[in-house]
């Protein structure tokens, strides 16, 4: 055809009688067709909509069922009149399609919780096809009409059906979060979904947690929503696949069935499964087990039986005299479908385009889905509210009124006359007007004038109450975890699967409890863990009490707060980086000394810990990726490295920084690439600027300038902050002297100039120790060369004057001095003083001085 347009005259481009032939590239022609066949399955048939968790088929099928009014207090219709309904008005595709669908809607075995209440036969576990549409009958489940609840307020946006006759709901206003619990499954053209089912009452603490906590982690979520929650029961075997699936979307879950051995009158033993996996179909299960020990594949089983009835399921393998129950019962977990795995999948549509979910990802989509339907029915019963109001304002008006109003109408020719005449006489509007119109005369006796009056009142405050949560989202939200626990208690269960850990992932970390700890290391080199709450808070000016005991020439040197399932990344002076887990130290009291940490991780004897960095883990992609270290030496040098340069573990440590002749590295940061940065010289200067002006480099690399030193001048302390965040400064000397100021008393630089003064340095106070980035919630752990250790708010500590000298912290000896300073973020502990003064909001021995 090209070929032949090519010979055409001038002007006239494929052009004959009756015809428009326009050349084409098949290429181009067949991409666009197919995008458009592709979409129209991805977005019109195969995947879920994120908010409803229903196909336009689901949604059209319950849609059809309320507006053909089988209510679950109805009587039921026969299934080929709700067929028709929904064939005739909303989903123009072969009958077979609508009425499959429905008969899974209705089947127990095939939803956690069915959404259509069948009566007649609806197939079986065992495959068996259900009875023609003719037989059947249906209504709505009680719980599939909270799927529908208020849509008839405005709540969801409708679309013309597939004639434009009639409007049909592009998305249900869902009470419930139903991707959730019934799952999905549906393959579409290059992409598929297999999405698992879950409890209901695990669903709605979850999504309770997330309201409350929207920055909540999937970890948090487990301890609510802790795994699917399968139709058929069973036992989900080994934890790691939903552990998976519920961080990235997709995981594998192994299913195995419930078996129990019971001895038989015979005295022989028999394995008697009572729930298998879900999506098993339990007659071929059963044929292809005959098949195996008919082909001698599994021994020791001489009968299988079928003992299923109406009660619930019963399979009965029978076993051979001698025959060990438990090597019977693992081979057939390992060659039949006594366990089978389940692929989650988590593809649905967001905003009309697939996309994989994770858990946290599907409760923030329908808790967003929520608060639309929330105002939107707000805004609607507000207008219906309004309109009642203005009614009631007119009937009022005509009471007050009432001889001549009478006598109008009476006077009236017509009732267009007679509107007219109140409307002008009495400042009515025209639906005011007309209501007055229609009032019954029984209205006009004073019974009847109090109720309007007492109705208009509560119309009044309902007006009220209902702008109150359009103006407030934490009234929306709590409206929203209202529903949500209404339905918990309506219709909430308890878990039918059963949650195994595999033996092989069963770990010692699984056993020990993420508890926050306390790590402290001395100077040289004891390390040890601490309960955090071994440590009781006292008042600003405490005597404090008793750490760790070292030797005279010992002294804690590194204090942090971590959990027991963190990652550390132990820097070292000489940029060495070992690894080790939080839970791997030994644990210790207050007063105990600790273990060497030669004896943990292979340090030099030489060197020495310079920093120790806490991460949650080093095997997410995104967050290794995200996230960097940001470095500093003694002699001012900085650096910045990606997480991910440090997140393969070896045994001996790598080298994270090159470190220059006669420096050491001061002190390591983890940061999330937009952060300002703050550094401190032990003279009392500070310069503050942005991360971005120094660039990510390799990890062998040395670094740039971050503070011009003098000779005799050396960095103390460097903090990283959050600028979108406010914050205080806390700096702190050797005397025991401290203070905090605010982050924009700072003035932003560049990086490598000389800063300004962060504190009045005399002999008074000695020379500067430590800065730490602090806000009001926060305390601090402060440690001394003697071992005493006191705790104290943060809050007690007035914001002072960048430039000034503070006020004494802790009280210390002629002969000793700070050694350690450490933040702990928001902590609740004991507020019991030890030796300070109770409610004091200033020490006896505090100085302010410019």
């Amino acid at each position: 055809m090209s070929d032949d347009s090519e010979n055409l005259p001038e002007g006239e481009s494929g052009t004959y009688p009756g015809q428009n032939i326009i050349p084409i590239n098949i290429e181009d022609e067949m991409r666009g067709a197919y995008i458009d066949y592709s979409m129209s399955v991805i977005i019109s048939r195969a995947l879920p909509d994120v908010r409803d968790g229903l196909k336009p088929v689901h949604r059209r099928i319950l849609y059809g069922m309320l507006e053909l009014g089988v209510n679950y207090n109805k009587p039921y219709k026969k299934s080929a009149r709700i067929v028709g309904e929904v064939l005739g008005k909303y989903h123009p595709h072969g009958d077979t399609a609508v009425y499959d669908t429905m008969v899974r809607m209705a089947q127990p075995w095939s939803l956690r919780y069915q959404l259509v209440d069948g009566q007649g036969n609806f197939g079986s576990v065992d495959g068996d096809s259900p009875a023609a549409m003719r037989y059947t009958e249906a209504r709505l489940k009680r719980i599939a009409e909270e799927m529908l609840a208020d849509i008839n307020k405005n709540t969801v946006d409708f679309s013309p059906n597939f004639d434009d006759s009639l409007k049909e709901p592009s998305v249900l206003p869902a009470k419930l979060p139903n991707l959730l619990l019934n799952g999905a499954s549906g393959i579409a053209v290059g992409m598929a979904t297999n999405m698992a089912p879950h409890n209901l009452s695990e669903v709605v603490d979850g999504a309770v947690a997330y309201i409350d906590n929207n920055d909540i982690t999937i970890e948090e979520l487990t301890q609510h929503i802790k795994a699917p929650d399968f139709p058929t029961g069973g036992i989900i075997y080994g934890y790691q696949g939903v552990r998976t699936a519920f961080e990235t979307g997709r995981g594998r879950v192994v299913m195995r069935a419930k078996a129990e051995v019971e001895t038989m009158k015979s005295g022989r033993e028999q394995i008697v499964v009572t729930e298998i996996p879900y999506m098993v179909n339990k007659a071929s299960m059963i044929e292809k087990t005959a098949m195996l020990i008919n082909e001698k594949k599994i021994d020791g089983i001489s009968d299988i039986r079928d003992e299923s009835d109406r009660d619930g399921m019963r399979i009965v393998y029978e076993l051979k005299k001698d025959t060990i129950p438990n090597i019977v019962l693992n081979n057939l977990y390992k060659q039949t479908q006594l366990q089978s795995s389940f692929s989650v999948n988590n593809v649905a549509l967001v905003g009309g385009r697939p996309k994989t979910l994770n858990v946290k990802d599907l409760l923030k989509y329908y808790v967003e889905h929520r608060h639309e339907v929330v105002i939107r029915r707000t805004q609607y019963e507000l207008e219906e509210a309004e309109k009642r109001a203005h009614i009631l304002e007119g009937y009022l008006i005509a009471l007050d009124n009432l001889d001549e109003v009478i006598k109008l109408i009476r006077s009236s020719r017509d009732p267009e006359i007679a509107k007219l005449g109140l409307m002008e006489n009495f400042k009515l509007s025209e639906i005011q007007a007309r209501a007055i119109l229609d009032m019954r005369l029984q209205r006009l006796t004073g019974l009847e004038r109090e109720k309007i009056i007492k109705e208009y009142e509560e119309v009044k405050a309902l007006i009220e109450e209902l702008k109150a949560i359009l103006a407030d989202e934490g009234k929306r939200m709590e409206i929203i975890k209202t529903e949500l626990l209404e339905v918990k208690d309506r219709y909430g269960d308890e878990r039918r699967t059963y949650i195994e850990h595999a033996a092989d992932e069963f770990t010692a970390e699984d056993m020990i409890p993420d508890d926050e700890m306390v790590l402290t290391i001395s100077r040289e080199g004891y390390i040890k863990r601490t309960p955090l709450i071994e440590y009781r808070t006292q008042n600003r000016g405490g005597v404090g009490s008793k750490a760790a005991t070292f030797k005279s020439d010992d002294f804690t040197e590194h204090l942090f707060v971590a959990t027991n399932h963190n990652y550390l990344l132990i820097f070292t002076e000489f940029g060495k980086v070992y690894w080790h887990k939080v839970w791997a130290i030994p644990e210790g009291s207050k007063t105990a000394k600790g273990r060497a940490i030669q004896n943990l991780i292979n340090i030099d004897p030489a060197d020495k810990v310079r920093a120790v960095i806490n991460v949650l883990n080093l095997d997410d992609p995104d967050y290794i990726n995200n996230n960097f270290l940001i470095m500093c030496t003694e002699n001012g040098t900085i650096k910045k490295t990606t997480l991910e340069a440090y997140s393969r573990p070896r045994q001996n440590g790598i080298n994270a920084i090159t470190i220059n002749e006669g420096d050491k590295l001061l002190n390591v940061r983890l940061t999330n690439g937009d952060n300002h940065i703050v550094i401190a010289s032990n003279t009392g200067r500070a310069i503050n600027f942005h991360e971005s002006d120094v660039r990510p480099m390799g990890r062998m690399a040395a670094g740039v300038r971050g503070i011009k030193m003098k000779e005799g001048e050396f960095v103390v302390g460097m903090v990283c902050v959050d600028h979108k965040e406010p914050a205080d400064l806390l700096v702190v000397s050797e005397n025991g002297y401290g203070k905090r100021s605010d982050l924009s008393d700072y003035r932003i630089t560049k990086r490598g100039g000389k800063g300004v003064k962060t504190m009045n340095i005399t002999e008074k106070t000695g020379a500067l120790v430590a800065i730490k980035d602090v806000e009001e919630t926060d305390h601090l752990m402060i440690i001394n060369r003697s071992g005493i250790a006191i705790r104290t708010e943060v809050s007690s500590l007035r914001v002072m004057g960048r430039a000034t000298q503070g006020v004494r912290l802790i009280r210390l000896n002629d002969d000793d001095s700070i050694s350690a300073v450490e933040k702990i973020s928001n902590i609740e502990g004991d507020d019991e003083p030890e030796g300070g003064e109770e409610g004091a909001t200033q020490s006896p021995n505090e100085e302010n001085v410019d």
